[in-house]
């Protein structure tokens, strides 16, 4: 087979690729940067659009710095995290500007203040932020290695136990703040699923009189499903070390154990993820 040529224009395409490729963990840091600056609830503060000045004064950045913050600005805008409209020249004849929307994305990133926290407004920074912490950055930089280790061997079962030399919920139950973080996280994701799976799918409940949420967490999704169908009977099965942390109330009960010996006997299982 005759080696495949490739123009000039056609190499300094592949390279521009390769570099999209090679930067493209700076997605992951921008968004991760808007959430610690708190970019959303500045813009949620203004009526859901704003001005890069008027983002300027209300964030915690340094003034030599409004350059960059506008240039993050843009690239979130080009990453679809915020919207972007030109607004029109002031009458003093100064240049138009551009002004920061809110979008259906960054919407979910919104803390609820004191203003509306009783407002059912599910936000998901918290979850987010997890995803992105060190802790998995450097589980997914152990990938390589754990692809050349043979099975039936020492080695972790997972990128992250070898990163870490232990799982995931071996690290949650004994790492106090980690645990924390990982626990609201879940919640908040909990509280997301459980509005959609009431508001759009509520059928799937008809006629069940018991449910068991396997992996429950701190039972953030069988509380809401027990408030919203309180004919349920609604347990959570966690392990030993999940369930004595919890605080007990009448609301569910949690059931220690691991899913891979028993699940309690209910109507329903359910999985979240």
């Amino acid at each position: 087979m005759a080696p495949m040529t490739s123009t000039g224009d056609d190499l300094m395409q592949a390279e521009a690729e390769l570099w999209c490729h090679a930067f493209g963990y700076l997605k992951s840091i921008a968004l991760q940067c808007a959430i610690k600056l708190g970019i959303p609830n500045a813009i949620h503060r203004c009526g859901g659009a704003a001005s890069l000045s008027e983002l300027h004064a209300a964030l915690p950045v340094a003034a030599s710095k409004g350059p960059c913050l506008s240039r993050l600005m843009r690239f979130l805008t080009a990453s679809g995290v915020f919207g972007e409209e030109e607004t029109p020249a002031p009458a003093d004849g100064d240049a138009a500007g551009s002004c920061y929307r809110l979008t259906a994305v960054s919407r979910l990133l919104v803390v609820p203040d004191d203003d509306n926290a009783g407002s059912g407004h599910t936000c998901l920074s918290q979850l987010i932020r997890l995803t992105m912490s060190p802790f998995h950055f450097k589980a997914c930089q152990s990938l390589a290695e754990w692809l050349q280790e043979e099975d039936g061997t020492e080695a972790e079962t997972t990128p992250l136990t070898m990163a870490h030399g232990a799982s995931l919920y071996d690290i949650v139950g004994g790492d106090v703040e980690f645990g924390s973080c990982f626990n609201e996280a879940m919640g908040s994701d909990s509280r997301f699923v459980a509005e959609i799976l009431f508001r759009d799918c509520g059928e799937v409940f008809t006629g069940v009189t018991s449910l068991v949420d396997v992996g429950g967490g701190d039972g953030t999704m069988a509380r809401a499903i027990a408030k919203a169908f309180p004919h349920m009977r609604c347990s959570v099965l966690e392990l030993p070390h999940v369930t004595e942390a919890v605080p007990v109330d009448d609301t569910v009960e949690f059931v220690p154990g691991d899913m891979m010996e028993f699940v309690p006997p209910a109507d329903a299982v359910l999985l979240k993820v």
